[in-house]
């Protein structure tokens, strides 16, 4: 009797370490992944001057596009040196919004399109913006894995009593377009070569 009650303290405590480690680790790794997204946005950043200049000479009459290029740089800047992860999300978003603006002022413009330079500052921008929304994914998955395991039993009785507190992940807003799917979109695309 006594050797399975050793044993059952054993597992018990076990599997105690293993789920407080688990709480441990995710932080971890969730505030790791909450400083990638800095480090990409910032990133993004310092290639935007570089892109104005390239482009300036050949889009005088956009203004308006480097204007607001250099309001979302400004912007992730901010956020970074801030460390939090809204503003970070925040900023990116304003980004991402002028981006569109600017890849139209690129495709109108066949000279500019042709630009070396500015060709490699586009695919620069689009890797960075590629590696910003993974590295959101990994936020957002990990923040689900952590807060799915610190409410369910029996896990959550270690959560409770060590106090590990739900993480808000990533905000977004609840209304606007990326909440919503048009009737255009759920049809299939069709193409002809």
């Amino acid at each position: 009797m006594p050797t399975i009650l050793i044993i059952i303290a054993v597992v018990l405590l076990l599997w105690l370490v293993s789920t407080y480690n688990f709480f441990v680790s995710s932080k971890a790794r969730i505030k790791a992944s909450v400083q990638e997204i800095g480090n990409q946005l910032k990133r993004q950043a310092e290639l935007i001057p570089n892109l104005v200049e390239s482009t300036k000479g050949y889009l005088k009459h956009e203004k308006g596009i480097f204007e607001d290029l250099t309001a979302a740089r400004r912007a992730i800047a901010s956020a970074v040196e801030s460390g939090d992860v809204q503003k970070m999300a925040n900023a990116g978003a304003k980004l991402a919004a002028v981006l569109p603006a600017f890849k139209v002022a690129v495709e109108d413009t066949p000279e500019l399109k042709a630009s070396e330079v500015v060709s490699k500052l586009m695919d620069e921008l689009r890797d960075t913006s590629d590696k910003v929304m993974y590295a959101r994914r990994i936020v957002i998955d990990l923040t689900a894995d952590y807060n799915v395991r610190r409410v369910s039993l029996p896990s959550s009785i270690i959560a409770g009593i060590f106090g590990f507190s739900e993480l808000p992940g990533l905000i977004t807003s609840q209304e606007g377009e990326h909440v919503e799917v048009s009737k255009e979109e759920t049809k299939s695309p069709k193409v002809k070569l």
